[in-house]
């Protein structure tokens, strides 16, 4: 039957049955099964992957990791026998736009050096797939863009990695913000960095995504900005430096340091390093100051306020299970994400505007 005469004989069918079309194929396509969990396919099976996102999925409640995609096969044999992972579940470079065709599959994890973000996001988009991202979001803001406009396009959700968002302790913190139970925020102080020795990784290698302000930076940028509950309208000033430019080249950032003005002349000093260990953020409002020491670590985050004390010991060990299990109700329920890729492209604009302020020695606004 051509198909112009076979959507003339459904028209006819319906019409003389009552029956409502909505579309001449939906008689013939295979309704999508409601699920109350998620397949995650990790992309990219580092240190993040194997060392938290894995094992935070035998965690989750609402989701759990059905694949992988990686370009080493002794990976892939080690990932399958240890998490019983079928051979149809798992991916490297070349097949990976395949994925498109396996239902076990929703949502696409990317946990790539930075440099490679864009790319599998929107490829992971074009698969039809929701998509989750490391953070930093991307490189530019153009690319932060074109992730966001590949996920509309798609009609599929995007949400960045921000696992601190969905943490108590800063839900804590961000509540006394928000509902300004301690007055107005008059100043912000955040510092995020570590100790990173390493000479060979991504974050010292600049056309990956390397230099400290890109990776923990984030933390700080995001400190000054949830802990104003605003968004900063210039940076005033910003340095970057290193002590070892053997290890950090060509301009590579080790340290960054930089102020931010915020709306009412509100100020946040922020400062990142991979050349110290730094962990902190202080929010100094009308009422008093409240204190975050350590302020973004994988655990113990704890801190005072005029209030009392804040410390949530966590009842799931890995935030990333909270994060992933957050997401994917949000996915099942049809909501927004909680972090969504315009959070990211925030990030992303402070970055380039501190290293254009530090290139220039020049207030830049934002």
């Amino acid at each position: 039957m051509h198909s112009t005469s076979r959507r003339d004989a459904i028209k006819k069918i319906a019409a003389g049955s009552g029956i409502i079309l909505l579309s001449p194929n939906s008689l013939f396509s295979t309704p999508r099964v409601r699920k109350d969990r998620l397949g995650i396919a990790l992309v990219g099976l580092g240190y993040y992957s194997t060392d938290l996102l894995a094992p935070a999925l035998q965690q989750t409640k609402r989701c759990y990791l059905a694949g992988i995609v990686t370009g080493t096969p002794a990976k892939a044999e080690a990932w399958k026998k240890k998490y019983n992972i079928p051979d149809k579940n798992i991916y490297n470079y070349q097949n990976f736009d395949s994925i498109a065709n396996n239902p076990d599959i929703d949502v696409i994890y990317v946990v790539l050096p930075p440099s490679m973000h864009k790319e599998y996001v929107i490829r992971a988009a074009n698969a039809g797939k929701h998509v989750w991202c490391e953070k930093p979001m991307a490189m530019t803001v153009q690319e932060c863009e074109a992730m966001i406009d590949a996920c509309r396009k798609n009609k599929q959700s995007l949400a960045i990695g921000y696992r601190l968002q969905h943490e108590p302790n800063t839900k804590e913190w961000r509540n006394i913000v928000q509902k300004q139970l301690l007055g107005k925020v008059k100043q912000v102080n955040c510092a995020a960095g570590y100790r990173d020795n390493r000479t060979d990784h991504w974050k010292q290698k600049k056309e990956m995504g390397g230099g400290v302000l890109y990776d923990m930076g984030v933390y700080s940028i995001q400190g000054a900005r949830l802990g104003t509950g605003m968004e900063p309208i210039a940076i005033l000033s910003a340095t970057t430096s290193t002590t070892r430019p053997e290890i950090y080249k060509n301009g590579l950032d080790e340290t960054t340091v930089a102020k931010l003005e915020f709306p009412g002349g509100v100020i946040a000093d922020i400062k990142t390093s991979f050349g110290e260990n730094i962990n902190f953020l202080d929010i100094t409002c009308e009422k008093g100051v409240v204190k975050m020491n350590p302020y973004s670590a994988y655990n113990g985050q704890k801190g005072t306020s005029p209030l009392g004390e804040i410390n949530h010991p966590y009842q799931v060990p890995f935030q990333q299970a909270s994060q992933m299990d957050d997401d994917a109700l949000s996915i099942l329920q049809g909501k927004p994400m909680q972090v969504p890729g315009e959070e990211g492209l925030r990030d992303i604009k402070v970055v380039e505007a501190i290293y254009k302020a530090a290139a220039t020695g020049k207030r830049v606004s934002l």
